[in-house]
């Protein structure tokens, strides 16, 4: 019988939150998606893991079975993961480097080169990320090294040095009635339709969708997207407005769109981030110190 380690790594969040609510805050997914993979682990092992009710969930004596089991078994196949990857890395000379959208934005050049120069023979592997995972594949050890949007789901788990900090912009149609301003209020879009990441993002959805700004306006959602292309093609098609980096309208230019300063929101920040186990790997370290070495270097000082 295969299980997906995701189904495990969900239940250990319930059974040790006693309930879905704490578990989906948590793991920085929507409450029905969570509740949906608990079922699934349900039905693939042919029993009934939680007693539900009124107060929360309570796991059966199969489940306190599992549940007994299960954090061994994910931290060995993690380590497993991780260092079977690492190994094939290192004999490859490759650090593999994952990233959202722009990265570190004009820093990202200057950190590579930097690691080449610390690192002669060694090669950075840039891998961009969906949308759908804000950890930029740290979070499945999919890569080495990454470069990140805060806050992302998952970061309390791993190292995370943050680096600058950029304000957010909205982009929008051309044609959209606003784009005509020169700067827009949050307030003023909080009944507008959003281009939104996937619901199974959780709290980095509501980020970008600024939830906690909109003062108990609920979220219109016009459209779902998990790459930059979908992004920009839904928001000129005018199937919704959308909150970016202000870097967006450097990276990210496509006829149609426009990008204004937004006031009223906080800023997005970048940071690098890898997982503890990390700390002393003197390839990923060498990493993070061109990361500093570069942001001390840029024309603004950031």
């Amino acid at each position: 019988m295969d299980v997906d380690t995701r189904l495990l790594r969900y239940f250990a969040a319930v059974a040790e939150e006693g309930g879905v609510t704490r578990a989906a805050q948590r793991l920085y997914v929507s409450q029905p998606a969570l509740t949906k993979q608990i079922r699934q682990l349900e039905a693939v092992l042919g029993t009934d893991l939680f007693t539900r009710s009124r107060n929360g969930m309570t796991l059966t004596e199969p489940g306190r079975a599992l549940a007994e089991r299960v954090p061994a078994l994910l931290a060995g196949w993690e380590a497993a993961l991780r260092e079977t990857r690492a190994a094939a890395s290192r004999a490859a000379r490759v650090l593999r480097v994952g990233f959202l959208a722009s990265a570190a934005n004009e820093a990202t050049q200057p950190i590579v080169a930097g690691f080449a120069r610390r690192r002669p023979g060694w090669r950075a592997e840039m891998r961009q990320a969906a949308w759908s995972d804000p950890s930029a594949g740290l979070a499945d050890s999919d890569v080495d090294v990454a470069l990140v949007r805060l806050p992302f789901p998952g970061q309390e788990a791993l190292r995370v040095l943050p680096l600058f900090s950029e304000p957010r912009c909205v982009a929008l149609a051309e044609s959209h009635p606003l784009a005509a301003r020169e700067t827009i209020a949050f307030h003023e879009l909080r009944d507008e339709p959003f281009v939104a990441a996937p619901p199974e993002t959780g709290r980095w959805r509501e980020y970008w969708l600024a939830a906690d700004e909109r003062d108990g306006h609920p979220v219109r959602v016009g459209a779902v997207t998990e790459h930059p292309d979908d992004w920009l093609t839904a928001i000129a098609n005018g199937y919704g407005v959308a909150l970016a980096p202000e870097s967006a309208a450097r990276f990210y230019t496509r006829p149609g769109v426009v990008y204004r300063p937004v006031t009223g929101v906080g800023p997005s920040g970048v940071a690098v981030a890898w997982a503890p186990a990390d700390d002393d790997d003197p390839v990923v370290q060498d990493f993070v110190r061109c990361c500093r070495e570069a942001l001390r270097t840029r024309p603004d000082g950031a």
